[in-house]
């Protein structure tokens, strides 16, 4: 036992004294409590009384475990709740639409010229007497090649400076077509198009390499393009003629009973919306005159004054993409939709009419052409064809259009104007048989 070693809790000269042995047992139970207060937070045997504190956390918990009944029935009650707040917002939208839209019409044709100074540019001063001049040029719309991608391809092709030359045919016509086209190239234009109303126009304009579009199949237009007579063909012009200005193509409307003799781009203003030829015969019917009525039984005021203007035709004229111009053509087709009426009386009527109560009239500038360049068959053959100075004068298109035997009138024009033939005219009556 002499080699045995001692640890060194047992070197020492004697067994450890007695206040070792309680340090030592304080320790030992310190560090116990600690282990167990760790291990078991809320105490090794559970009271039935708990604390409030340790009540309150008991109820949540059990509220915990009855939330999924109580949070599918509170969902459902707010999706009620929305869907009932949702019709009323549905509903307030459709009134606050519904006030607005009485608001505007309220207010329809208030302050307009102010409004329209304020979109063109900085309002100016009145000048000097005589000197005031009006606003006449409406500004073109932004092209939209949305519309018609199709059509904007051919247009871009065929107009020059965004104009050209447009007439609607069938296969009805194609004599006076053939015609026509020959006389437009001979004057030297080239930015024309015929808007085909049937296979057999297209495939006749194809074959004579004349620029052609034909629409995608629309039975309300192709079913009056193919079997209607001119004034039903005529009316068609103001629905497709839309797309033409939407994509920003100031437009020459054309019949295909006119003779051109010049360009008559060379002619044109293009100062206002609309640019027309009169069915006027005179410089009183063509231009607009002061037509005194007489109604003797009013004695002192017998006579009222009337202002008169033989209408324009909606046969040839020249209109640029603006508002306006785009309004008249939605207002012709409208009621041309809804009425059984002429399209030329219509249009006059959307053109010239004032507002009034009722009524609101179209804000659209006008300019009438001269009635000797841009001639109608009843101005040539009651007037021009009998008077030596007026027989030289060489208009820009003749226009057959108060004469029902179109063709062979036609023919007599060119033979008088482009062939020299100074009989040619001769024969016909001044009106028709």
């Amino acid at each position: 036992m002499a080699g045995r070693r001692e640890g060194p809790l047992m070197r020492g000269n004697g067994p450890p004294s007695r206040g070792s042995r309680i340090a030592m047992a304080v320790a030992v139970g310190i560090i116990l409590g600690c282990v167990f207060a760790f291990l078991f937070p809320d105490g090794l045997f559970r009271s039935s009384s708990l604390s409030p504190s340790r009540t309150q956390q008991t109820t949540k918990w059990s509220q915990v475990n009855s939330a999924p009944c109580e949070s599918l029935e509170r969902t459902n009650i707010l999706k009620s709740e929305l869907a009932s707040l949702s019709e009323k917002n549905a509903e307030l939208k459709k009134q606050v639409r519904e006030l607005t839209m009485k608001l505007q019409l309220a207010e329809q044709g208030k302050d307009q010229a102010q409004k329209q100074f304020l979109v063109l540019g900085v309002q100016p001063k009145a000048g000097p007497f005589g000197t005031v001049k009006s606003l006449r040029t409406n500004p073109n719309v932004i092209p939209d090649e949305s519309v018609n991608p199709r059509l904007a391809k051919i247009l871009e092709k065929v107009a020059v400076q965004k104009e050209l030359i447009v007439a609607l045919a069938n296969s009805n016509v194609r004599e006076m077509v053939e015609v026509w086209f020959e006389n437009i190239k001979r004057a030297g234009v080239s930015n024309y198009l015929v808007v085909a109303l049937d296979d057999a126009m297209e495939n006749f304009c194809k074959s004579k390499e004349v620029p052609v579009y034909r629409r995608k199949p629309d039975e309300g237009i192709d079913s009056i393009g193919r079997t209607g007579g001119n004034h039903a063909v005529s009316g068609l012009k103001f629905r497709i003629l839309r797309e033409f200005l939407q994509l920003g193509y100031s437009i020459l409307l054309s019949d295909v009973d006119i003779i051109y003799l010049q360009n008559p781009f060379n002619h044109l203003y293009r100062d206002s919306d609309v640019e027309s030829m009169s069915d006027g015969h005179g410089n009183m019917t063509a231009y607009g005159y002061d037509d005194v009525f007489d109604e003797p039984k009013m004695g002192w005021a017998r006579y009222a004054h009337t202002m008169r203007i033989w209408v324009y035709n909606s046969g040839f004229f020249y209109i640029r993409p603006t508002i306006p111009s785009i309004e008249l053509l939605d207002r012709v087709a409208s009621r041309l939709s809804r009425e059984i009426a002429w399209d030329q009386q219509v249009f006059n009527e959307e053109l010239f009419f004032p507002s009034h109560p009722g009524y609101d009239g179209l804000h659209a500038s006008k300019r009438t052409m001269d009635m000797y360049l841009f001639m109608n068959s009843k101005v040539l053959f009651k007037t021009v064809r009998k008077d030596a100075n007026l027989r030289k004068l060489k208009p820009v298109i003749v226009h057959v259009n108060y004469h029902p035997d179109k063709f062979r009138r036609m023919k007599a024009v060119v033979e008088f104007y482009v062939n020299g033939n100074q009989n040619a005219l001769d024969p016909f009556p001044d009106g028709s048989e």
